[in-house]
């Protein structure tokens, strides 16, 4: 496999990777790698030049947005199969299907937790749906690319997009209403602090949204369901990754990764693992919150950055 991106997310990638059987990293395309690399490595300075080389099986891209697809959409040409760490764009329009979109899937590595292939499989009837994010993230974070929206976007395409795009995924149907706040109070960067949002969906069904990066507890990010015989069903963990098991139980992120990079190998059988985002799927996410941050109120400290 070849990696394109040797920052922090590709360094979680390469963890994933060295307990992966049947998986070698042939490459890494990068041209100033931060993350240790294994042993005798070769090193590319583009992706073009290390898909030419290597022709690899599996390409994962673990790049900023702003280059992301078209790399994954350049693995994707060569017949190999891709997986990109989200969002892979900020754009909507991007996602326009293109040849080859269909080997092109999004890194959403707590989808396959726990019994939530099942839920894939057999969605239950849902009336209401809470995505809760509560993490914290200091000034170390929001460096280079990450300071920018127009380069990184905010809170949900960095951070909630895991419990977001699960939740549309489960609840399909056009946007009707968005009513949002979005608080810029600390100032590191252009992102916000504090998203909430009520969306509802055609036919009356909802989504909560309350992400905040400012949190001085332990981390969250959860799903809860509300179903429509009165039941509950909630994806836990510090990432989903419990997702309807016990917490204590979960599998690590490493185990996730690496059932992900078996299930995008195997994407060529049919049917595919209910568990993989097709890229083709992501457009509906980004919809989703192009619009939640269009309609929003701003609410923002006197130091704040302006977005």
């Amino acid at each position: 496999m070849l990696l394109v991106g040797a920052g922090e997310v590709g360094a979680k990638h390469l963890a994933a990777l060295a307990g992966a059987d049947g998986l070698t990293v042939a490459g890494v395309a990068d041209p100033c790698p931060h993350a240790a690399l294994p042993p005798d490595t070769p090193v590319f300075a583009s992706w073009r030049a290390a898909l030419t080389a290597l022709n690899p099986q599996l390409v994962v891209v673990a790049a900023p947005p702003g280059i992301a697809l078209a790399a994954a959409r350049d693995a994707a040409a060569t017949g190999a199969a891709v997986l990109v760490e989200k969002p892979a764009t900020l754009a909507p329009a991007d996602l326009v299907p293109q040849a080859g979109d269909e080997r092109v899937f999004v890194g959403f590595q707590p989808h396959f937790a726990p019994g939530l292939n099942m839920l894939l499989i057999q969605p239950p009837a849902i009336e209401r749906a809470e995505v809760v994010l509560a993490v914290r993230r200091d000034p170390g974070y929001f460096r280079d690319w990450r300071r920018a929206y127009a380069t990184a976007g905010g809170v949900l395409h960095q951070q909630a997009i895991h419990g977001l795009a699960l939740a549309l995924r489960l609840l399909p149907g056009k946007v009707e209403t968005v009513d949002a706040e979005v608080a810029h109070l600390r100032g590191l960067a252009e992102s916000e602090d504090h998203v909430t949002a009520d969306i509802t969906l055609a036919g009356g069904r909802t989504i909560h949204i309350d992400a905040y990066i400012d949190h001085p507890g332990p981390p969250r990010h959860e799903l809860l369901l509300h179903l429509t015989n009165g039941q509950h069903l909630s994806v836990r963990g510090r990432n989903l990754e419990a997702g309807l098991g016990e917490i204590a139980a979960a599998p690590t992120h490493e185990q996730l990764r690496r059932r992900m990079y078996a299930a995008v190998l195997d994407a060529t059988q049919q049917p595919a693992h209910p568990c993989l985002f097709p890229i083709s799927a992501l457009r509906r996410p980004l919809e989703v919150i192009d619009r939640v941050y269009r309609d929003a109120r701003r609410v923002r400290a006197a130091n704040a950055v302006a977005a």
